[in-house]
């Protein structure tokens, strides 16, 4: 590796989706790090991203009558993030249960030192775009919301 390679980062699967971001002066809060709500508001954003990307827009959304709300966040901070850090957001599925919900999950690293500073979790419920009721996920949803492949061999540990 040279000085002009980035290192990797220590991701939790390989290849989760991830978007970068630079931690601004307006992220802060009086103690001068990054506040936790933009953290839960880039969670936000990474995991729109990542929708997108697999092709479920909110038009999408709309047209298939079925979207995700959130019932539940679970946030471990690890480590205070300040202005001008460059981090990176990394998200993932984590479980389907193929009916109602699923678990969204997240990891933010600092690119500087490779230090992950944030992981957390969402569990996302399926609802009916128009009456707001939980829901049954459409195939569409069953096809492109699969877990991440977590890399674990299936061979035991010798």
């Amino acid at each position: 590796m040279t000085a002009d390679t980035p290192r990797p980062l220590p991701w939790e699967v390989p290849n989760p989706h991830t978007l970068p971001v630079t931690v601004q002066a307006a992220d802060t809060d009086v103690m001068g790090h990054t506040n936790n709500v933009v953290y839960l508001a880039w969670l936000e954003r990474v995991a729109w991203s990542h929708t997108t990307a697999l092709g479920m827009s909110f038009e999408r959304y709309v047209a298939l009558n079925a979207g995700c709300v959130a019932r539940r966040h679970e946030l471990d901070y690890l480590a205070a993030t300040f202005v001008g850090d460059e981090l990176m957001l990394g998200t993932w599925i984590q479980e389907n249960d193929q009916k109602l919900s699923m678990w969204r999950a997240y990891q933010i690293i600092r690119v500087s030192d490779g230090r992950t500073v944030m992981r957390g979790r969402t569990l996302w419920v399926c609802v009916d775009m128009k009456t707001g009721r939980p829901r049954r996920q459409p195939p569409e949803f069953l096809q492109v919301y699969q877990p991440a492949d977590t890399g674990a061999s299936a061979e035991p540990d010798q």
